[in-house]
């Protein structure tokens, strides 16, 4: 924030409905076992808020404290109607990513900074949330239509090493 406290370019809105994503992503990235622990975090990222508002977002988002092998833990309900709870499990969402581009990824393409990924009918805006939720380094954003991908990536990398490493983790699947 500059000091009118408008938000610079490239910055996120200081919104509620962006406090309570990073919230979830949070959450779905990395064990979160309290409210101060999560508090900690969200002010590394910028984002001051009191203990109450704090609650009231976890409620909103529908967080729970679950049981896991690291102690209690916050989980989220998954996306889209999913019921089931979505909590940080390491490298799942990175393990996802390869496999749904296996099965999903018809053709990657690149130009500049861009890469232009076909999927079948009704599937590009499922893999771009995965691309957007995944640890994968060198991307700037995804937009995503019925059955093409926008993959805009970091002027360091560029599309075309962009669009390989796409084409070698739907190739290489899981488990190889």
């Amino acid at each position: 924030m500059s000091e009118n406290n408008v938000p610079q370019a490239g910055a996120a809105p200081l919104t509620k409905t962006a406090r309570q994503q990073k919230i979830i992503d949070l959450i779905t990235r990395r064990s979160v076992h309290s409210q101060i622990e999560l508090a900690d975090e969200l002010a590394t990222m910028g984002i001051s808020v009191t203990q109450a508002t704090l609650s009231r977002d976890l409620a909103e988002v529908g967080a729970v404290k679950i049981r896991s092998t690291s102690g209690s833990v916050y989980a989220v309900p998954g996306e889209g109607g999913d019921r089931s709870l979505q909590q940080a499990t390491g490298d799942s969402l990175d393990a996802k990513l390869p496999r749904l581009l296996e099965e999903l990824l018809v053709s990657a393409a690149a130009q500049d900074s861009m890469v232009v990924l076909r999927t079948p009918p009704g599937a590009a805006q499922y893999l771009a949330s995965a691309i957007d939720r995944s640890s994968m380094t060198g991307i700037f954003g995804t937009i995503a239509g019925d059955d093409t991908v926008l993959v805009i990536a970091d002027a360091a990398v560029g599309g075309q090493a962009l669009a390989e490493t796409f084409l070698e983790l739907a190739a290489g699947g899981v488990g190889e």
